[in-house]
């Protein structure tokens, strides 16, 4: 099949690989850029690209793309210690070795740090993770975090208002729950996007670096009853209350 062919019919093919499981969206867009996909023996570095993946043969990695799984939706309470990686790793464990129990392919939406814990979500719907994921829709996440010192008002404030980083301004609603000592207290603080290490570089801004941080809700999913390291594959209701959410979210942007 020409190229021509391609970007008229089918499916784009970032959308085949993320329904197929084989990774969210944006990953997979990453993979086709990096011209690890081909399609009836073709090499693909376009995102426009589409195929039929009942008629065309795609291929990732040289491996024949396997048939759509059926779709799973799990969430983990993953603890301290562990790499937000399906991949195996021989120095740090990772959290698949926390999923030896699911049958099927999974990839985390978002990540939480190696040092962090908490809810942390799991899917292979690509489509509903690219949503939950990323920042224009604006997916509330919830942490409990301890930083060092205490926070004044004044500095909370700042926060909500939002802070230049390095990539931009961001911005967080922060509350103060606890003060252990003169020299730590633990903050709740909810923000809408995903941004790497966006939480701990926020509260260094402040100048109250994080000690401990723990995600304590995903938009309306939470840890509640799950052991730490321990995981459970969500009922039907919130399933359907997740895709409920992130199609109302797609409409929102549009409009």
């Amino acid at each position: 099949m020409g190229s021509k062919s391609l970007e008229k019919e089918g499916i784009r093919l970032q959308k085949i690989l993320s329904q197929a499981g084989v990774a969210s969206r944006r990953k997979a867009e990453e993979m086709i850029l990096e011209g690890r996909v081909s399609v009836n023996g073709q090499v693909v570095g376009s995102l426009g690209t589409k195929a039929d993946p009942l008629r065309d043969k795609i291929k990732v990695d040289g491996k024949p793309l396997r048939k759509p799984e059926p779709k799973a939706y799990l969430l983990l309470n993953k603890p301290r210690g562990y790499l937000t990686s399906m991949a195996v790793e021989e120095e740090r464990p990772t959290i698949a070795q926390l999923l030896k129990g699911v049958k099927v392919r999974v990839f985390p939406v978002g990540r939480l740090d190696y040092d962090a814990e908490g809810v942390l979500l799991l899917t292979n719907d690509g489509e509903l993770a690219l949503t939950l994921s990323h920042p224009r829709y604006e997916i509330p996440r919830r942490y409990l975090v301890k930083v060092r010192g205490i926070p004044s008002p004044d500095r909370l404030k700042e926060m909500k208002r939002g802070l230049r980083l390095e990539d931009g301004w961001a911005s967080a609603l922060a509350t103060m729950k606890e003060v252990t000592d003169q020299d730590n207290s633990w903050l709740e603080i909810t923000v809408r996007e995903g941004r790497n290490h966006l939480v701990k570089r926020l509260c260094q801004r402040i100048g109250h670096p994080v000690q401990r941080l723990k995600r304590i809700q995903y938009s309306f999913l939470t840890a509640e009853g799950l052991k730490p390291g321990t995981y459970r594959f969500l009922t039907s209701e919130e399933i359907q209350r997740l895709q409920e959410l992130a199609s109302r979210k797609r409409k929102l942007t549009k409009a």
